[in-house]
């Protein structure tokens, strides 16, 4: 084989082992270990930029609306449905937080009213257009997950 050839035969077979590196592992892929994902969803860490966004984007996580956090008190409508997430990042591991945002139902049971966020097991009379999707992507979970780790007591 010619030395041009090589380098692009190569250079192929190195695009497409990263792309099937970085592949979001699928809702029905997610591994839960004693209540944790330790594994990213997306094979690289979330943006807790971006994390903090989803978790007041009411089309999003919509977190605020059961959840209350300090840092962000210049937003309107906190809830107290859930716990105060101030110092959440203290309290449990980014595995655990993965877990809690992915699946809340596999971690705290069924009757929790927490969604899970990148699961499909999401109960009876779902809107068909919403069937076999998720709340959020991949990305979105590991970017909350970066956001509520930093919330540090």
């Amino acid at each position: 084989m010619q030395a041009g050839k090589v380098i692009v035969v190569a250079a192929t077979l190195s695009v497409l082992a990263g792309a099937a590196w970085a592949a979001d592992t699928a809702p029905t892929d997610v591994k839960f270990v004693d209540n944790a994902v330790s594994q990213s969803l997306t094979g690289k860490p979330g943006d807790a930029a971006e994390g903090a966004k989803v978790f007041v984007d009411r089309k999003l996580g919509n977190c605020l609306a059961c959840h209350q956090v300090s840092a962000l008190k210049k937003e309107l409508f906190h809830g107290d449905v859930g716990p105060s997430l101030d110092g959440a990042g203290s309290r449990w591991k980014p595995e655990e937080l993965r877990a809690i945002v992915t699946d809340s139902k596999h971690v705290f049971g069924p009757d929790t009213v927490m969604p899970g966020f990148y699961s499909l097991n999401v109960g009876v009379n779902v809107r068909k257009d919403l069937v076999g999707k998720t709340i959020l992507t991949a990305e979105q979970v590991e970017d909350v997950v970066a956001y509520v780790a930093t919330l540090k007591e």
